[in-house]
Order: structure tokens, then C-alpha cells, then sequence
């Protein structure tokens, strides 16, 4: 008995941690929650963000943030896709102001400073883990 309850605690917490979607259970963001960069741009790049699927704020959405503007309000096992112009930019994630919810009360920052040339696209996934939450991270294609 003590080992059943030494144990479950840990299951319970390692079934936290987020894990990549299967490609045939992604999902595009629907339109009214893309909020900006959805305009081609010349001679700018793409910006393509998938979140994975997990239990750790699996009822809340994570604001997308490029150049710290709010572009996406993401679910899990959602993607999207975004139109950047060409430079320094950065790429991260933040609470939803929009949410009414506990999940708009907590804290919530995680960015990344990336490079974007003309015609290239970059990808990041939004991962939430056991010890450090919500973080963004890049994705090498």
C-alpha cells in the first residue's frame, strides 16, 4: 500500500508534461482567434507555431506573441501559420488577456529572438512541462 501511494503521485504529475501531436490530430486555429500577420508580406518570411497536446492547461489558450503583439490565442494540438517581414524578430508565447478564466490570473513569458530572411520559414511548438511550465522553443526542419 505504501508503494501504490509513493507512486501515484508521480504518475499524476509525469502525465503532465505535453507531448507532440500526431500529425492526423492537428488542428489549424480558427480565424477569429488569429489576431495579426495573417496578410502575405513581400519580401517577408514565414512563422509557423504548433502547441502540443498535454494536460497542463489543456482548458486554456496561450496568447502567440510576435514582436511582444498578440497574434494567435492557441489551444492544444492547434498550428498556425504567420506572414513576418524579414529581420530581427521575437517569437514568444504570454497569458490571454482575453481569458476570464484562472488560467488569465497566472503568470506566463517565455520568448525567443530569431532571424528571419526573405522567403524562409521558421518553426516553434509550445511545450508545458512538469518543472517549468509553459516555454516556446524552436523546431529544426
Amino acid at each position: 500500500m505504501r508503494l501504490i501511494c509513493a507512486v501515484l503521485p508521480l504518475l499524476a504529475l509525469a502525465g503532465c508534461s505535453s507531448f507532440r501531436a500526431d500529425p492526423d490530430q492537428v488542428t489549424q486555429v480558427p480565424d477569429d482567434r488569429l489576431l495579426a500577420y495573417q496578410q502575405p508580406i513581400e519580401g517577408g518570411g514565414q512563422v509557423v507555431v504548433n502547441r502540443d497536446m498535454g494536460m497542463l492547461g489543456g482548458g486554456c489558450y496561450v496568447a502567440f506573441l510576435i514582436d511582444r503583439q498578440v497574434a494567435a490565442r492557441i489551444g492544444i494540438g492547434e498550428v498556425a501559420n504567420f506572414h513576418v517581414p524579414a529581420g530581427a524578430r521575437i517569437v514568444g508565447i504570454g497569458i490571454d488577456e482575453q481569458d476570464d478564466t484562472l488560467c488569465g490570473k497566472g503568470r506566463l513569458r517565455s520568448e525567443l529572438a530569431v532571424r528571419l530572411e526573405e522567403g524562409e520559414s521558421q518553426h516553434f511548438r509550445i511545450v508545458s512541462e512538469n518543472k517549468g511550465g509553459f516555454a516556446i522553443r524552436a523546431e529544426a526542419r
